[in-house]
């Protein structure tokens, strides 16, 4: 028998309101020894996922490690996105192992869990691997992730997915949220957010709606 296809989404897909998205260790002293990514890429991209998830109302935890006597302040591209939110600071690495962490996941109550941070081979594997083990649906910010080289970052992104966790990039992170332009309601958003921090296809959504008014999805 043939099987039926129907307009619905895949199960797999992230909405706004099925996943809590954890912030790891964007600070100056990781930030100063990663090398797999440019550093102002990656500012752009953390800046694009916190603004996405703000915007869309995702339940999200930003945490840092010894942010006072060691690491230093989390970016402003992403307090900024989040004004006022407690930062939950850690003596453990992997972030699974910290209790307030913890907390925060099991209060917000997600089964469904999006990772990003620095850097990738060890605060962002240890979580990633403690919540698969724990039954969680795992996902990873490939470039919104960074290591000391390119070999730490994709040998920990291989082990990720060896482990079950599904990879996406920041773009995608936001064009997956929004998933239809006839969502009116965060249409500007989402392509406002894509102008800021969306890199060529921000620049294209930019000249497309200057030159021409054009837009996706019969939106002005």
């Amino acid at each position: 028998m043939p099987l039926t296809a129907t307009p619905t989404p895949g199960k797999s897909l992230l909405s706004p309101t099925d996943h809590a998205l954890v912030l790891i260790d964007f600070q100056s002293q990781m930030a100063f020894a990663t090398k797999s990514i440019d550093p102002t890429l990656l500012r752009n991209n953390a800046a694009l996922v916190a603004n996405a998830a703000a915007g869309f109302a995702v339940p999200t935890i930003l945490t840092t490690v010894a942010e006072k006597s060691f690491s230093g302040p989390m970016f402003d591209e992403i307090t900024d996105a989040f004004p006022g939110q407690a930062l939950l600071d850690r003596t453990s690495m992997n972030t699974w192992e910290d209790a307030a962490v913890i907390d925060a996941v099991n209060r917000i109550g997600k089964e469904r869990l999006v990772f990003a941070g620095l850097w990738t081979s060890v605060c962002i594997v240890g979580p990633v691997a403690s919540a698969i083990d724990q039954g969680f649906d795992v996902y990873f910010i490939a470039d919104a992730c960074g290591d000391i080289s390119e070999e730490a970052h994709e040998r920990a992104v291989q082990r990720m997915i060896q482990l079950g966790a599904r990879p996406l990039t920041a773009l995608q992170y936001l064009l997956e949220l929004q998933r239809d332009w006839a969502r009116a309601e965060t249409y500007d958003f989402t392509t406002g957010v894509a102008k800021r921090w969306g890199g060529a296809y921000g620049l294209g959504v930019t000249y497309a709606k200057t030159m021409f008014g054009a837009s996706e999805g019969g939106h002005a």
